[in-house]
């Protein structure tokens, strides 16, 4: 008697396992932001090097700065806003401010069911900025996608 009620508990509690399994949706393991990214290099050297210090936030939007007074930055993450056509940043290079404005065109992706839509940019423009702390900057790839491609190079 014993023995048949732990194998019915165990086929029970299998079968609930197997529903509440089959239920559960699948996990998004792909990168769903695209984000423009900018390596930076010592004009000097020509090589990547990492500023002492670099600011980066939106122009009007000091208060969310994307990075304040981080060190080791080699690749900048600038997001892009799906639904203009062009943002500006103030960038900071060891204490010394320039702005950088950048024009694209906006395209939605479908990246898969569980993870959703993504937005891909194009810019249509070589990036408008001051030359303060900024030599110049090489557009290395107009397509920004989730993937970790380098878009832009920044000599300073």
């Amino acid at each position: 008697m014993m023995k048949e009620i732990r194998i019915k508990l165990f086929l029970l509690v299998w079968i609930f396992e197997l529903l509440i399994g089959s239920c559960a949706p699948e996990a998004c393991l792909e990168e769903t932001e695209s984000m423009l990214k900018a390596s930076l290099f010592d004009n000097a050297t020509k090589k990547k090097a990492s500023p002492d210090s670099l600011t980066l936030y939106g122009l009007n939007r000091e208060e969310d700065k994307l990075y304040d007074r981080s060190q080791g930055v080699q690749q900048a993450l600038f997001p892009l806003d799906p639904s203009s056509d062009n943002c500006t940043f103030i960038i900071r290079i060891d204490s010394i401010s320039d702005t950088i404005t950048f024009r694209y065109t906006s395209n939605p992706r479908l990246i898969s069911k569980e993870c959703g839509y993504t937005v891909n940019f194009n810019l249509t423009d070589t990036p408008f900025y001051t030359r303060n702390a900024i030599d110049y900057i090489y557009t290395a790839k107009r397509k920004i996608t989730t993937y970790n491609e380098e878009n832009l190079r920044i000599f300073y």
